[in-house]
């Protein structure tokens, strides 16, 4: 499918008077530009990424979408890497790391395990996941840092030593941070959250990945990433009225389903991108994550060079104006499917409940509620999270927070604001917007991710009451915000949140209906604006970073008590033995949706993050059992008693007994939490056999030294009972392309032999004979 003309292209991406790469290609081959305030010697080097892009090109003979060239051009091979989309693996080298305070403690667990001095690349670490929505923003934040002490000190340390940037509880929500500071046009960068790709609202490709990944970067070790394929998504028109950048994903959602996107980047083009603001897009790849994609892309253009200036990055703007041609996709380029858009004909929409991928227009969504039964009364209306939280998006709320002030009305449901960012909340606070929606009943919460991951003290329904919420988050999965699972929560902007929580109704569409006026008058909402960015400056607020020291970290100690209840030093999980995997026991056989918060659980158990056994117990808690349709009630099948998930698997681990989960189709979607990959492996897991795997979920597994494979017939799921016996066999001769099979043993005495597929290559099967990929590393040292 081929782009657009070339000189259109630029006209649409940069305006007039683009200056062109040959006019000042002297001037940059000196020119240094920081890639970031916080690391002055660390350079944007857009001269090596257009000489790989130049390698890469010639060698393929074809244009290359914005998306290749970023990846190839960070390849740590050009000249000799075998790239073919969604067959081959690729060596990359990013450019950096970031990672959240849930997975960096394992991570920088794995990091201290693997003997290095010092990080290879720059990275940073964000607090940002263990701070509890309860009463009040500035309050949360003070109980978040006494109860969080023990973690937050040893990441504050551990980044010290290891030449980890640091940002502390209150600074705000990772994907902000990174978009304010370290995003721009050509950067590569992978962290350990999966909603990383946000930054592809600013020319970036950034992927989410597992703990064990980020610690190979920081070794300085090639990151390995299956080729992607390329999914366009062409955009024409223009976003107006009630329509806003959300509503492009939660098309898109619709569209491509939770697993359309897998093992591809999404990358939007066509003229109508100019209609959208830099945060508007970066809203759009972060969502984008719910259908997985490995990550979302926007071309280079005004609106992005807007915002670099805004943020105090003025220079890489300048600089990515010169290589403006190596920004945008090549005249030409195909993409292996194509989505085309109208934004003059998208309406606003709401998605749920409980995945994020069931789309409705909102003139639908109060007919299809009452057809399905889903409570209409909204009980809590949340606007924030990393998706949503810009001063655009808070701009929009107030716009229309601000009418309903005027008309004499509040907030008929409860209403919660999540700032992004310490800049944000400072700006907004100074601007207005702050008053206006506290005014109309809202709370302000902590910069922090807060109800969007669990992270919300709820009071105000019971365990297993029906209830409706409407949020402006990414993910609505069953008992995610508020681990009720009763609770339905639907997903839209910030401002159809906003209206929806004045209204206090699912069914309330505000391009056509009206509000009851506090005098009685019926008066309509008009569509919300806002400017795009602040007139005056961004106010930074308070300082939250702490740099690494100058002088390095080698003479500082990072101190881990072996009684902790929060951390513990990681012991290396045995090699593999030598032969077949005979007899291993079903565990659990998983009916239906099977996500990360299923096999892992957030909300109160974020906490052991750092403590591999203690976060052990909630392994695969929320799974469904197919044996009785239970939550974490499954056949010991040594005693024949029955019992929770974690504890049962303890049991055949102390006894010798390995086991295997099975389980149905995107097993593992949702976050890049490799909990959910270490916790099996700790409990004496060895394998996990589905119809289908979630990208991230699946590598973490190979990392961690277990084997994901996937049947050869998806039918053949049906023959495996709750209490079969399976022995997996060929791994002496395992290797790339190469099935393995299997024997399933039943307990009538009759067997059942298939084929199982998998998706390893020579090095993740090396990381498996070695126990994991820390091990082979150690191994390799």
């Amino acid at each position: 499918m081929s782009f657009q003309p070339r000189t259109r292209l630029l006209v649409l991406a940069l305006g007039q008077g683009v200056r062109r790469l040959h006019v000042s290609a002297a001037f940059n081959a000196k020119a240094k530009v920081s890639m970031s305030r916080f690391e002055p010697s660390n350079f944007v080097n857009y001269e090596k990424l257009n000489e790989n892009v130049n390698i890469v090109r010639k060698r393929l003979n074809r244009p290359l979408t914005l998306s290749e060239k970023i990846v190839y051009g960070h390849l740590d091979d050009p000249v000799g890497q075998d790239i073919a989309r969604g067959r081959t693996y690729l060596r990359l080298r990013p450019d950096r790391v970031a990672m959240q305070d849930a997975t960096a403690q394992m991570a920088m667990l794995q990091f201290i395990s693997s003997g290095l001095p010092q990080v290879a690349v720059p990275s940073t670490i964000h607090c940002d996941h263990l701070i509890e929505a309860q009463i009040g923003g500035a309050k949360d934040l003070a109980r978040a840092k006494d109860i969080n002490a023990e973690v937050y000190n040893f990441l504050a340390s551990a980044g010290a030593k290891y030449g980890v940037g640091f940002w502390k509880p209150g600074s705000g929500i990772i994907h902000q941070i990174i978009l304010e500071n370290y995003a721009y046009p050509g950067v590569l960068l992978i962290g350990t959250d999966s909603h990383t790709p946000n930054g592809g609202g600013l020319g970036s490709i950034c992927i989410g990945v597992g703990g064990a990944d980020a610690v190979d970067v920081m070794a300085g070790i090639p990151w390995e990433l299956k080729c992607p394929n390329v999914i366009g998504v062409k955009l024409t028109g223009k976003l107006s009225g009630w329509t806003s950048p959300k509503d492009v994903i939660l098309k898109v959602a619709g569209i491509l389903t939770v697993k359309g996107g897998t093992g591809a980047i999404v990358e939007y083009h066509g003229p109508g991108v100019d209609s959208i603001s830099c945060t508007g897009m970066a809203t759009i790849c972060n969502m984008g994550a719910e259908i997985g994609a490995t990550t979302s892309v926007f071309p280079y253009n005004h609106r992005m060079k807007t915002y670099l200036e805004k943020t105090g990055r003025g220079d890489i703007a300048a600089l990515a104006d010169d290589y403006a041609d190596l920004l945008v996709p090549d005249v030409g380029c195909e993409y292996d499917s194509m989505v085309e858009i109208n934004l003059d004909e998208l309406k606003p929409h709401i998605n749920g409940p409980f995945t994020p991928d069931l789309a409705h227009p909102m003139a639908d969504i109060g007919a299809t509620a009452v057809k399905n039964g889903w409570p209409l009364e909204v009980k809590v209306g949340l606007i924030g999270s990393c998706t949503n939280s810009s001063y655009e998006d808070m701009g929009r709320s107030a716009s229309v927070a601000k009418q309903a002030l005027d008309k004499g009305l509040k907030c008929k449901a409860a209403f919660t604001i999540t700032p992004g960012s310490e800049q944000i909340r400072a700006t907004i606070e100074r601007d207005g917007y702050s008053k206006i929606l506290g005014d109309v009943g809202g709370m302000v919460l902590a910069n922090a991710c807060g109800p969007c991951i669990g992270q919300w003290d709820r009071r105000d329904v019971k365990k297993g009451e029906k209830n409706t919420i409407v949020t402006s988050y990414n993910r609505n999965f069953t008992a995610r915000n508020d681990a009720n699972p009763a609770t339905h929560a639907f997903v839209a902007s910030p401002e159809i949140v906003t209206a929806l929580a004045i209204a206090g109704t699912l069914d309330f569409n505000p391009e056509v209906d009206y509000l009851t006026a506090a005098n009685g008058e019926k008066f309509k909402l008009k569509p919300p604006s806002a400017d795009e960015l602040p007139k005056l400056d961004f106010d930074p607020g308070q300082d939250t970073y702490q740099h690494p020291p100058a002088e390095g970290g080698s003479k500082l100690r990072v101190d881990v008590s072996p009684t902790s209840t929060r951390l513990q030093l990681l012991e290396p999980f045995d090699k593999w033995a030598g032969g077949d995997l005979e007899d291993l026991q079903i565990l659990i056989k998983v009916k239906g949706k099977c996500t990360t918060d299923h096999i892992s659980a957030a909300g109160p158990w974020l906490k052991f993050r750092g403590h591999l056994d203690n976060i052990s117990n909630n392994m695969l808690i929320g799974a469904v059992n197919i044996e009785n349709d239970g939550v974490n009630k499954i056949k010991n099948q040594l005693t024949g008693d029955y019992g929770g998930v974690p504890d049962v698997a303890r049991h055949y681990k102390a006894n010798g007994l390995s086991w295997v989960v099975v389980g149905d189709d995107n097993y593992g979607e949702g976050s890049s939490r490799e909990h959910a990959a270490l916790e099996p492996r700790h409990l004496g897991g060895r394998c996990i056999i589905v119809k289908s795997f979630a990208r991230i979920h699946e590598t973490n597994l190979k990392k961690q030294g277990m084997l994901p494979l996937t049947f050869q017939n998806p039918a053949d799921y049906d023959k495996i009972r709750p209490d079969d016996k399976i022995s997996i066999k060929g791994l002496a001769t395992f290797a790339p392309g190469k099935p393995l099979s299997t024997v399933v043993k039943h307990s009538d005495g009759t067997k059942d032999e298939f084929q199982l597929n998998h998706t390893f290559n020579e090095t993740q099967i090396e990381w498996f004979q070695a126990g994991s990929a820390l091990n082979r590393m150690k191994e390799l040292q």
